[in-house]
């Protein structure tokens, strides 16, 4: 289950083109709409359709959607609309890591290499992607060896647009 939440945050970014438009209800009964290709929130209020803004929303579901800098976090309910490939078993599993982990090194250009842009969109889902990685390594026979979630690392290494690195 966790897996497939850290495979839907990776997904979300680069892969976002194949679904549909996300939507749902705000609790004033407003339609809020996200793009999957930009991640752009708009609301229609009366037949005028304008963009959502910025802060933490509650829609009538009960759960939460929040925009940061005009972009939507996405949730599970954004998540599980997205249709998102199964990744497969490759050959970098149970390959000997050397130095920094794949999710070690995703975290530091992310999140900054002393925890500079904690704050940014993407450090949080590489952070949890750490956390299953080092889960993964310690109830490995040989904890030196990669894992499935340092591969999704490598993936999400290459998605630039999303998990952006950090300028500070």
């Amino acid at each position: 289950m966790v897996r497939s939440i850290i495979v839907a945050f990776l997904a979300a970014g680069a892969l976002t083109a194949q679904a549909g438009n996300w939507s749902s209800r705000m609790l004033n009964g407003n339609e809020v709409t996200v793009d999957p290709n930009t991640n752009r929130a708009t609301v229609n209020v009366e037949g005028v359709t304008t963009q959502l803004w910025e802060g933490t929303h509650r829609l009538q579901d009960g759960s939460v959607l929040i925009i940061r800098k005009g972009i939507a976090v996405p949730n599970m309910s954004i998540l599980d609309s997205r249709e998102l490939p199964v990744p497969e078993p490759s050959e970098w599993e149970d390959v000997p890591v050397v130095g920094y982990s794949p999710c070690e090194k995703l975290v530091r250009r992310v999140c900054g290499k002393e925890g500079q842009c904690v704050e940014a969109q993407s450090c949080n889902p590489s952070q949890q992607l750490l956390g299953m990685e080092r889960e993964e390594r310690e109830v490995s026979a040989n904890r030196n060896l990669m894992t499935y979630t340092s591969g999704q690392c490598l993936k999400a290494d290459r998605d630039k647009e999303f998990f952006a690195s950090c300028r500070k």
